[in-house]
This record gives structure tokens, C-alpha cells and sequence, in this order.
């Protein structure tokens, strides 16, 4: 890794990204795309395909009579334990978040803190090649490790993107960071694809080719990140705004006291805390409720999610496109509507049928990477100047730290009903609900009070 460079702060009138020097703006930029190509590959191939059907069979492989695992003493069905797990996960993610967050605003220091929660992840991840057997305790673990870290690591990233990119370039360079991820997700479940279904010729046993797949996303991972880590540049805090990072608990209070100064971007986060609750949710149940409930095998999923990798990179940069001429808050909300006809035709979906549960992949596709890219740079444009860092922590804990609740029902569901149909209905709320929430938002309002210039269309 190169020595640590550090800038400027960004001036007052938010014009910074539009007067730094083109060429090297460009270069932090394209850096900033390589964390999406590196991290990426966890979220499509640990936590969308391989680790929940596997995690499930690991864990049914040790429960009892009844179909229930005993950690802690707690009697749980070994098909919630995935999504129970998930929700954990960002519960510790909930912890750690804000306070990283105000760790770097402090310091100045966001690179060295996303290398460090990006090698843990990362780490984590490769570890769950010593997941076998009965090991389900270790599976929960590596994955509560591995889901925080890749959510911290996402405060830090996100909170580069107001200070690499000016107000009307936003939009395209989430939907180019999204786009790259995508990319990489499809290129390396291609190569998963290949040493599953040929795991035979391979002389591996189909566990052994899972845990190799899972593995592997955390090499990848660690690999790719050393790229943004090179090209991005630290800013330096205002004077006497380094002090000790022990203060973050007093910092995150210091920020949600100054997020009521800023009432509409706390619309839209809860807005946004809610729909994409949903979306996280049907990401990472899709896998356990294709093998689970509709009796798909293994390739099936691989070639499904593949699926929805390539189309995802023409939705987000398609999207991105579509934001320009209709505003991101009017295209997130169509894309609001799509994903709650995806649950409604989900639940509907006869078992063992591949091609009607490609053709849902398709569509989850077309409006994923869209959806998630332009509620990133929506939420840029509503950020006060200078607390990026603290506010994308909040970002953060609203598309991953606060997205418990969505497993939480997924799981609960399947408890109670054992039907995991209508675990995947339950979640048309989110959507509904979080329409209606971000339909009520003002958003040229919100960005003007926020202190920040307005783009001609949003």
C-alpha cells in the first residue's frame, strides 16, 4: 500500500470536487469503483447463493429429532437460523458504525479504517473454508464477523463519494460503483458455476467446492482492495477536530442531535431505512427460499443470481440514465413499485419450476442496482458539508445496520408457520410502507436545507 496523502478539507461551497485537478478527481474516482469489485463478491457469493443453503444444511445436519438447533440453550429451527444470524450480524454492525463514522471524521483517517475493516471481513470470509460438519456455531460466527465488517467498511466508502464527485455528477458515479460491483459479482460466480458443477472432475466432494466458493470471495476481496486503497486521498479535519477517537459514543449523540436541525434528510433516511430493509432482506433469503421452498438445486441459484448480476449493471447504469430525465426520487419510487409485484409473483411461484424463477431474477435485476445506487446519491446531495463520514454512518446503519428487522421477520415467520411463502410475502410491508414514507419527502427542499447547491433535477 503507498504512503497516506492527505488533502484540504472540502471549501465551504461544496465546489471542491468541481475544482480539484480533472485528472486526479477521475483517478480517485475509478479507485473508488474497485471497493464495489472487491466487496461486492461476498454480498452474491457468500451471502445471496452459497452460505445460507450450506449454513442450513449444516445446521440441520446437527439439530435434533425436530428439526431445531440449541445455541445458548435457545431451541431454533435450523431453517431461521441463516436469516437469524444476518440479523445479529448487523445488530453488531448498529454498534460499531456511528462510531467509526466519527472516528473519521475526526481524524481525517477514513483509508486506514477501511483498510482494517475490509481485511477483517475479508479474513473472516476465507475463513469459512473450515466450515464442515456439524459447525454451525462457526458458520454464525465468521458470518456476524464478516457482515459487520463489510457494513463499517461501507460507512467509510460511502463517504468518499461527495467528496470525489460534484453535486451533478453523483448519480453517475454511484451507478458507475454499482455497475463495477455487479461486474465482478458475475465474473467470479462464473468461475463458482464452473468448479460446482464440475466439482467431480475437480476430485472435490460438492462441500468441499462450496467452502472453496465461499473462500475464495474473501481472497477476492482482500485482492481487489488494495486498489482503492492506492488511488483514494484522506482530507484533513478542520483545526481541533482531532481529538480522541474514545469520544465516539459522545460524537454519535453530538450527530443525531444534529440530524434534528435537519429534519427532511431524516425523512428520507427513515424512508429509505424501511424499503431497503426489504431489499436486503429478499438478497439474502432469495438462495435459502429457491432450495428451501421451491426444491431448486444449487446451479439453478448460481445461474439465477448470475442472471442477476449482468442485468443489474444495465439497470443501474439504465436507471442512472432514467434519474437524469425523471429525478432519482421519482425513479426509485417506480422501482419501489416493481419490487413489491417481484414478492407478490415470488409467493406465487409453483416449486420446481427454474424457469419462472429466472424470469423473477431478471426482474430483480433490472431494478436492484438501480434502486440502491440512486438512494446513495440521493442521500449524498442531503449531507451537510464537512460531517460526510458521520452522516453516511447513519446512511450505513439504515442500509445495513438497521436492516435486522427484515431477516427478523423473515425468520419469525418461518418459526411460526414453517412455510418460508409466507416468510417472502411478509416483506411487501417494507415496500409499501417505505413508498409512502419517501413519496412525502421534499427532496430539493432537503438538499437547499442541507446547505447544499440544488441539481436542476432530482
Amino acid at each position: 500500500m503507498s504512503a497516506e496523502t492527505t488533502d484540504t478539507a472540502e471549501p465551504a461551497d461544496g465546489t471542491a470536487a468541481g475544482t480539484a485537478d480533472a485528472g486526479e478527481r477521475r483517478r480517485e474516482q475509478r479507485g473508488w469503483y474497485f471497493y464495489d469489485f472487491a466487496c461486492s463478491v461476498y454480498s452474491t457469493s457468500v451471502v445471496t447463493v452459497f452460505l445460507g443453503p450450506y449454513l442450513t444444511s449444516v445446521a440441520k445436519a446437527a439439530a435434533d429429532a425436530d428439526g431445531y438447533v440449541h445455541p445458548l440453550g435457545i431451541p431454533i429451527r435450523a431453517g431461521s437460523l441463516f436469516a437469524y444470524a444476518i440479523s445479529a450480524s448487523l445488530v453488531v454492525a448498529v454498534i460499531l458504525m456511528p462510531i467509526v463514522g466519527a472516528a473519521a471524521d475526526r481524524t481525517g483517517r477514513k483509508k486506514p479504517l477501511l483498510a482494517a475493516a475490509a481485511y477483517t471481513g475479508a479474513t473472516a470470509t476465507a475463513a469459512m473454508f473450515f466450515l464442515d460438519g456439524h459447525r454451525y456455531l462457526l458458520g454464525v460466527f465468521l458470518l456476524i464477523v464478516a457482515n459487520a465488517s463489510i457494513s463499517v467498511s461501507m460507512v467509510l466508502y460511502n463517504a468518499y463519494l461527495p467528496q470525489i464527485a460534484g453535486p451533478e455528477e453523483r448519480d453517475d458515479v454511484s451507478s458507475r460503483g454499482w455497475a463495477f460491483g455487479y461486474t465482478s459479482g458475475a465474473l467470479v460466480l462464473v468461475l463458482n458455476l464452473v468448479l460446482y458443477t464440475g466439482h467431480d472432475s475437480f476430485g472435490l466432494s460438492e462441500s468441499d467446492a462450496v467452502r472453496i466458493c465461499l473462500a475464495s470471495a474473501g481472497v477476492w476481496w482482500g485482492a481487489f482492495t488494495v486498489i482503492p486503497l492506492r488511488r483514494l486521498r484522506d482530507r484533513n479535519t478542520k483545526p481541533g477536530s482531532t481529538e480522541a477517537v474514545g469520544s465516539g459514543w459522545r460524537q454519535l449523540r453530538a450527530t443525531l442531535r444534529d440530524m434534528r436541525r435537519h429534519p427532511l434528510t431524516l425523512s428520507f433516511l427513515l424512508a429509505y431505512l424501511v424499503y431497503n430493509d426489504g431489499v436486503q432482506t429478499v438478497i439474502s433469503q432469495a438462495s435459502v427460499y429457491g432450495s428451501e421452498e421451491l426444491g431448486l438445486s444449487q446451479t439453478t441459484l448460481i445461474t439465477a443470481v448470475l442472471l442477476v448480476q449482468v442485468l443489474a449493471v444495465a439497470g443501474a447504469l439504465g436507471m442512472g440514465r432514467m434519474a437524469r430525465a425523471y429525478g432519482a426520487k421519482h425513479t426509485i419510487l417506480g422501482s419501489l413499485v416493481v419490487w413489491t409485484l417481484i414478492l407478490v409473483a415470488g409467493y406465487f411461484l409453483p416449486a420446481g419450476s427454474p424457469l419462472f424463477f429466472y424470469a423473477l431474477a431478471a426482474t430483480i435485476g433490472l431494478v436492484l442496482g438501480g434502486s440502491q445506487a440512486l438512494s446513495r446519491s440521493l442521500y449524498s446531495h442531503l449531507v451537510p458539508r464537512g460531517k460526510e463520514a458521520e452522516y453516511f454512518s447513519a446512511y450505513e446503519m439504515s442500509d445495513r445496520g438497521l436492516s435486522w428487522l427484515g431477516p427478523l421477520v423473515f425468520g419469525l415467520a418461518y418459526q411460526l408457520t414453517g412455510s418460508y411463502r409466507d416468510a417472502i410475502i411478509s416483506l411487501v410491508v417494507f415496500f409499501v410502507v417505505g413508498s409512502v414514507l419517501l413519496a412525502r419527502v421534499p427532496v430539493r427542499l432537503a438538499v437547499a436545507a442541507a446547505g447544499n447547491p440544488v441539481p436542476e433535477r432530482i
